[in-house]
């Protein structure tokens, strides 16, 4: 098993100690991780809050960000893994770096180009099951869009989880759940 350098982004919530606790479990695991604040230090506690803030913010300004978090170390094949906002963030980073090593996504997904292409990058998603940010039909077109890139995708669903299961700090939470995607995400991180 190699040591991965992981690029972790923050949900909507912003990088809460959630966050910081996840990157301490990827560390314990053997990996580097980085977990960058695209939200200039600002937490929310409600979704209104959170999505007034990212919408004042702007999705361009975000990508920014996080480009500029990543790139200082994407010459070493970067792992991109996010929950939710940060999924689909992570998400748009590893389609366009060709040196990318891996893609993990808690709780969240995005639109893909139509030019996107990779060359087999390993992808594993997990969400809630049924998840109302990630509906059935958008996550079977996903699916197909992230094949038709030439990802190697696997996707766990969790039913009965809450949409950000993996936080504990939040009404989400699942504990079962959260367990075992983190079990399965870091056996996928042995792989790469």
């Amino acid at each position: 098993m190699g040591v991965m350098n992981i690029m972790l982004f923050h949900s909507m919530y912003g990088l809460r100690p959630a966050v910081h606790a996840a990157a301490d479990r990827l560390r314990a695991a053997g990996h580097e991780v980085r977990v960058p604040d695209l939200f200039d230090g600002h937490t929310f506690d409600s979704v209104e809050e959170a999505e007034a803030f990212r919408e004042e913010t702007g999705k361009e300004e975000l990508l920014k960000r996080a480009v500029l978090a990543a790139a200082p170390y994407s010459d070493q094949g970067l792992v991109y893994a996010g929950f939710s906002l940060g999924a689909s963030v992570a998400q748009t980073l590893a389609l366009g770096d060709e040196k990318a090593r891996g893609l993990l996504l808690l709780h969240g997904t995005s639109d893909i180009a139509d030019n996107a292409s990779v060359d087999e990058l390993p992808v594993q998603l997990h969400v809630a099951d049924p998840d109302p940010y990630e509906t059935a039909d958008w996550l079977n077109s996903w699916y197909l869009d992230m094949q038709r890139t030439g990802a190697d995708v696997e996707v766990y669903r969790y039913p009965g989880a809450g949409h950000l299961f993996t936080d504990p700090e939040l009404p989400d939470f699942d504990r079962e759940a959260a367990e075992l995607a983190w079990k399965v995400a870091i056996g996928f991180l042995a792989t790469l």
